[in-house]
């Protein structure tokens, strides 16, 4: 994998990633996710304010932001290079230029990243997060648990040291970027037991 291969990946990854489709489609709703419910320009807080179908919507295109790069540098470059588009794409997701830094919780971008470069761990991934789901009813620790599991797969399976190394970074990522809404639901509890 070359150099201009990687330099590429990262870049096509970001600036695809760092499009928000929850806020475009909010904002020609008239709504600015900025200051509306969780204020987190992601597919399930457009799902809350603008119903389930445009939750879903974003949901998809937030998928195919991780999903479109990985695949198409790892169809034509090889496992790095779609690795580095993946990640990229999440990065750039996360923090959004066009947001001015600000970006979504990265779930179903880095789940599209996945998709793309290694298929079947995206399928046990989408178990552990309907699971998790179902049982607890709270969005965010499916999707921790799936960030985990999917540390846990790389460990398990011959993963090779990059991919490893990838799949822990995705994992901090979407666990990161989850601890504002952790420490909210800890002080919920604390306070109403």
């Amino acid at each position: 994998m070359s150099a201009l291969a990687v330099a590429a990946a990262a870049v096509v990854g970001y600036l695809l990633g760092a499009v928000s489709p929850a806020a475009l489609i909010a904002r020609a709703r008239g709504i600015d996710l900025r200051g509306e419910g969780s204020g987190n320009p992601g597919a399930t807080n457009v799902g809350r304010l603008l119903g389930l179908r445009w939750g879903v919507l974003v949901g998809v295109l937030d998928v195919l932001k991780g999903f479109v790069p990985a695949v198409l540098f790892f169809t034509f470059f090889g496992d790095g290079a779609g690795e580095v588009a993946g990640a990229a794409a999440v990065v750039g997701h996360v923090s959004s230029p066009f947001l001015r830094g600000r970006g979504g919780r990265g779930v179903a971008t880095a789940f599209g990243a996945v998709l793309g470069v290694a298929a079947f761990w995206a399928l046990a991934l989408m178990v552990v997060f309907a699971v998790v789901a179902a049982l607890s009813r709270w969005v965010g620790l499916a999707s921790m648990a799936a960030g985990i599991a999917l540390v846990v797969i790389a460990l398990v399976t011959d993963a090779d040291t990059d991919q490893r190394i990838w799949a822990v970074f995705l994992a901090v990522v979407i666990l990161v970027r989850h601890r504002t809404n952790v420490v909210a639901r800890w002080r919920a509890w604390r306070v109403y037991g």
